[in-house]
């Protein structure tokens, strides 16, 4: 049977097994204390994110939803037509990655797509794209 060694708690001495008599080191644990950051401090040097402000993300707009059995969607080809949850005036979702940040209308730009921004909402708001 494989031999139990307790840890040490507090302030107390451990010797370490199988050395010899004349080799017995002691092994001491102290408590340590870590001073608190300042709440003010700047978050790194010179607290820039300038770096983060030419970065792409990708947004994701959710005109609606539907669910449909797998065998419903195996048959689907050109010319078929989903129904999807919401009404032709109801706004559309923004996504960033998870986090609902925005609603917005469908519009036409230069004859593609495009969003006009609605309305953005608090941060936490509830919802994650279809």
């Amino acid at each position: 049977m494989p031999e139990v060694i307790q840890a040490p708690t507090g302030n107390e001495t451990e010797q370490v097994p199988n050395a010899s008599p004349g080799e017995q080191t002691q092994t001491q644990a102290h408590p340590v204390e870590f001073p608190e950051a300042p709440q003010d401090a700047p978050g790194g040097p010179g607290g820039q994110i300038d770096i983060l402000l030419d970065m792409d993300v990708p947004v994701t707009v959710v005109l609606g939803a539907t669910r449909i059995p797998v065998r419903r969607l195996l048959q689907l080809g050109p010319g078929s037509v989903l129904k999807l949850d919401k009404a032709v005036d109801a706004p559309a979702e923004l996504f960033l990655k998870d986090s609902k940040f925005g609603e917005a209308e469908v519009v036409v730009v230069d004859n593609r797509f495009a969003v006009r921004i609605t309305q953005i909402v608090k941060a936490g708001a509830a919802g994650s794209p279809a």
